[in-house]
């Protein structure tokens, strides 16, 4: 039976992560057998006193590094044949997965988006300026990769995990996102999106990313599309 892993970084999120997890451990990710990994990136809110009622794998930093940093923590511990990336916060709905892990199962692409850009599903409206900044990142992307992607900077990934393993991740925070794009379609993934829904948060209601995660990601897209 093929199994599926989890990845989810956790920072400072207390109010949310056991909804969330609760949430993941109920969607059946197309029957798989399920491994969920937590990735704990020094969180100081209280949320680690939450973790003695959680019985999945519970990975930690010993100081703040960042997104990419905890996924690549939690690539080294991963063991599933496919990998997802779950944010620890309820922006998005893991049953939104099924499609796109369905489309690795059948052999029919290595890599599949969740774009919350495309229409179908529940969204949330953006904040007008992420919304800029995102559509902006998305057509630097097709640009940069001669790509058609709506959303590259969508959390909902799912990965052959053979595929993404055989990729270096270097970023240690949001640009993570780009970085592992840029590398994908380097590496002339057979990619596709699936809309997924959305319900965005606020500043005030914990939204972390900010301008400043745009301009590395600007960053992050020019520099792997010529190295590395």
């Amino acid at each position: 039976m093929k199994k599926i892993t989890i990845l989810i970084p956790v920072y400072n999120e207390v109010n949310t992560l056991m909804e969330m997890l609760k949430k993941v451990e109920q969607t059946n990710f197309c029957n798989l057998e399920k491994e969920i990994i937590l990735i704990d990136d020094c969180s100081t809110d209280g949320t680690k006193e939450l973790y003695p009622n959680i019985s999945h794998k519970i990975l930690y930093h010993n100081h703040n590094q960042g997104k990419g940093a905890a996924l690549r923590t939690g690539l080294t511990e991963a063991t599933g044949d496919i990998i997802v990336i779950q944010d620890a916060d309820l922006e998005y709905e893991p049953e939104d997965y099924e499609p796109l892990i369905k489309l690795i199962l059948e052999d029919k692409a290595d890599v599949c988006y969740g774009t919350r850009l495309s229409g179908g599903k529940p969204s949330r409206s953006f904040m007008f300026t992420h919304l800029l900044g995102n559509k902006f990142l998305s057509l630097l992307t097709n640009i940069l990769y001669g790509s058609t992607l709506t959303d590259m900077e969508t959390c909902y990934k799912a990965f052959r995990a053979d595929f993404i393993k055989d990729i270096k991740i270097r970023s240690n925070r949001f640009d993570f996102e780009p970085e592992i794009t840029a590398k994908v379609l380097k590496k002339h993934a057979r990619l596709y999106e699936l809309p997924v829904s959305y319900y965005g948060r606020e500043f005030s209601e914990g939204k972390k990313i900010t301008w400043k995660d745009g301009i590395f990601a600007i960053i992050a897209l020019i520099k792997y599309r010529f190295i590395d």
